[in-house]
């Protein structure tokens, strides 16, 4: 089995998929005006309307309802990152700080209130997780 993606659902795919598209860089590819995707070698992020729920059952999914998940993404450098966003994001939950687990992360929330984490890691220990 392969993780492949997460798909987060809202209410306003255009602008979430904007918000993405600014915060990592990566442009999304999209299936319809309802559905889009944004690939990366690790994994891919989809963005899917309200309109797409009931093809799966209807009500399994509210947008801009998550308290529990955090998107993570890998960076070179989270502080350069930061500064790029300094002027787009609007909700900073912290300043890159570096966690006990030897990453360095910036916590914000997207458009939506879902927290997304953006790290580097810091340490050997935590870098060698990560080597390709």
């Amino acid at each position: 089995m392969d993780f492949v993606s997460i798909r987060i659902i809202t209410a306003d795919v255009a602008r979430l998929v904007a918000f993405y598209e600014r915060a990592t860089g990566v442009t999304a590819a999209w299936a319809t005006e309802d559905f889009a995707e944004l690939r990366t070698p690790g994994a891919t992020l989809a963005i899917a309307s309200t309109r797409t729920v009931p093809l799966f059952a209807p009500g399994s999914a509210r947008p801009a309802a998550n308290d529990s998940v955090i998107t993570e993404f890998l960076v070179e450098d989270v502080d350069s990152a930061y500064r790029d966003l300094s002027g787009h994001v609007t909700d900073f939950v912290n300043e890159p700080t570096t966690m006990p687990w030897g990453n360095r992360s910036l916590l914000l929330r997207d458009p939506d209130g879902n927290l997304v984490n953006f790290f580097t890691p810091v340490t050997a220990e935590a870098a060698a997780k990560f080597a390709r």
